[in-house]
């Protein structure tokens, strides 16, 4: 239960720690994130003076999808999915959507059982799959292929080489058949580095704050809380008045049946 309960607030603080990442470098394109932070986020950055704001809310589902993750257990896909379906249909019901968020949630919910990333994340292709046979039809790549096609994609690059082919084929803008495969793709390429995940996605452009926070929770379900910085979760909590190991009890609480 102890590692179970760690890989929870690993889910958790890495997506306020991916979202914290990437905010400064939302909606701006590759080459001014690099003009003013360098190639590689580092540190937690104010938002820059007349930084633009997005509209738009295609991958708001899968992006805020890790606590049903992190309540539903993996071993019952079919519940998960319903769960998933019955907090993003108000204002996401498209099989594209939906595939997303079944996606982040069987892959935030596999870790937390104790799957390695690489099986996380072809769990998440398979919920994708079937979740986006629910909702609304709409135009749009199909999420989970576009999945599998980026991770593979990222096998075996370096950094630099990452960034350029996630940011140019993969693609970084608020479209759920985008950002999340972005998200897997940098999850897959740092199998044993939350930390530098979750900066690279946040370095990305476009919906960097979205992508990184993804990836932050899915790594951070394979991994733990101590995968991340002591000083990156302290900041985190801090500075926006985050108690998460309270919110962590209450999910695992609701996923095991146990209440106290």
């Amino acid at each position: 239960m102890h590692e179970m309960r760690s890989r929870a607030l690993g889910a958790l603080y890495g997506l306020a720690i991916g979202d914290a990442l990437g905010m400064p470098g939302q909606s701006l394109p590759r080459a001014e994130i690099v003009a003013r932070y360098g190639p590689l986020v580092s540190e937690f950055c104010p938002g820059p003076d007349g930084h633009p704001l997005a509209a738009g809310l295609t991958n708001g589902a899968a992006m805020r999808i890790t606590p049903v993750g992190i309540a539903t257990a993996s071993g019952d896909p079919g519940l998960l999915e319903d769960r998933v379906v019955a907090a993003s249909r108000l204002t996401h019901n498209t099989g594209v959507a939906l595939a997303g968020a079944a996606a982040v949630a069987m892959a935030v919910s596999a870790g937390i059982d104790g799957d390695p990333l690489p099986v996380a994340i072809s769990r998440a292709v398979a919920a994708a799959a079937s979740a986006a046979g629910r909702g609304h039809w709409a135009a749009g790549a199909d999420v989970a292929t576009r999945i599998s096609w980026a991770t593979g994609l990222a096998t075996g690059l370096d950094q630099d080489q990452l960034i350029d082919i996630v940011y140019r084929l993969v693609g970084t803008s608020l479209a759920t058949q985008e950002s999340v495969p972005a998200a897997f793709a940098v999850a897959a390429a740092c199998p044993g580095d939350p930390w530098l995940a979750c900066r690279i996605a946040a370095s990305l452009g476009g919906d960097s704050d979205t992508i990184a926070a993804m990836t932050g929770a899915i790594c951070g379900a394979c991994h733990g809380a101590g995968a991340f910085p002591d000083a990156a979760r302290r900041t985190v909590a801090q500075v926006n008045g985050l108690d998460l190991d309270p919110l962590a009890d209450h999910l695992l609480a609701i996923r095991t049946g146990v209440h106290g």
